[in-house]
């Protein structure tokens, strides 16, 4: 058994006080990790605000949790789909109007391994728009708030990102001439994960220190999110591999992103998950993180496009 820097069980829900006054914004809840994450904090007793595409599904979401905790949970949704810049915005908006405090941003929503090369509405490649540009937007749209509740983001990345070709492929972002599910996956991953550390820099030249962004990822968890934009094989693989012990729960895999949201005293610099063979079940801690997801020229560069690209530019 390996041992974290929060010993042979690693990091467990156990170790969080109650949130009372706390609330935490979280994409993507309706099901697997971050179901898992909003159920976990409202058990807790913090204020959950729930960003989801689809308004029966977090509707049904809510009367789950509901049902479990208890009809008083102040958990709350704002319709908002990553694959839509114009949604963000709109959504972004709402949230600055009703929501006075954000102790967590958390950006757990993603699409993985989508067979065809299909576009977002404002044309990009649809795994790195919503991946990666979507998240981009809404993290500098209520960056102020998370500044004034000296908060947290928190981005849920992945192992893909030591996959794939371990850059950005800047000359073909959409990858119109080598489309590859796989190796798309991983880039928009990177680019996630790349963002956290450049904001990290950033924030730091910028003498503030009041806001912290960490990058973790679920491991192998069992979740709906192959199964939502796979390939019919993919699909199929995870589906008997989900039997096996090599995949551990969505409640499991929800503990890394809850830990960085909540955890006082983590190290910025490092990238939390499951800390077993191949990072994809066991005691949640530290992972090795590969000096690719640090390279300096590229997260700038990374950056400097992705402000051009969602025309926004951070407030720091």
């Amino acid at each position: 058994m390996s041992t974290t820097e929060f010993g042979k069980q690693g990091w467990t829900p156990a170790r969080i006080k109650m949130l009372t006054d706390k609330t935490f914004v979280i994409t993507g809840t309706t099901s697997g990790t971050g179901f898992e994450a909003a159920r976990i904090l409202l058990s807790k007793g913090a204020k959950v605000v729930m960003l989801n595409r689809n308004p029966k599904k977090a509707a049904d979401t809510i009367a789950t949790l509901q049902e479990e905790l208890g009809s008083a949970i102040p958990v709350s949704n704002i319709e908002m789909d990553l694959a839509s810049l114009a949604s963000v915005k709109k959504a972004a908006d709402e949230v600055l109007r009703t929501v006075p405090q954000i102790d967590a941003l958390l950006c757990n929503a993603a699409i993985a391994q989508v067979p065809k090369q299909t576009f977002t509405e404002d044309g990009y490649e649809s795994q790195l728009g919503v991946n990666h540009y979507g998240n981009f937007l809404l993290q500098a749209l209520l960056y102020p708030r998370i500044e004034e509740s000296e908060g947290r983001i928190v981005t849920v990345g992945s192992m893909g990102y030591n996959m794939g070709i371990k850059t950005i492929q800047f000359n073909d972002m959409n990858w119109d001439k080598n489309y590859n599910p796989n190796a798309v996956y991983s880039q928009s991953k990177l680019a996630q994960m790349m963002t956290v550390y450049e904001l990290q820099d950033r924030l730091k030249k910028a003498g503030k220190t009041s806001v912290k962004a960490y990058a973790c990822h679920p491991g192998a968890s069992s979740t709906s999110l192959i199964k939502t934009s796979g390939s019919l094989l993919t699909r199929f693989i995870w589906q008997i591999m989900k039997l096996t012990p090599m995949v551990q729960s969505a409640e499991k895999g929800a503990y890394p992103e809850i830990m960085c949201a909540t955890e006082p005293d983590l190290d910025q610099e490092a990238f939390y998950g499951p800390t077993g063979k191949n990072y994809w079940t066991g005691p949640v801690g530290e992972c090795k993180l590969e000096p690719h997801a640090k390279d300096k020229p590229v997260m700038e560069r990374l950056w400097e496009l992705s402000e051009k690209e969602t025309g926004i530019t951070w407030n720091l």
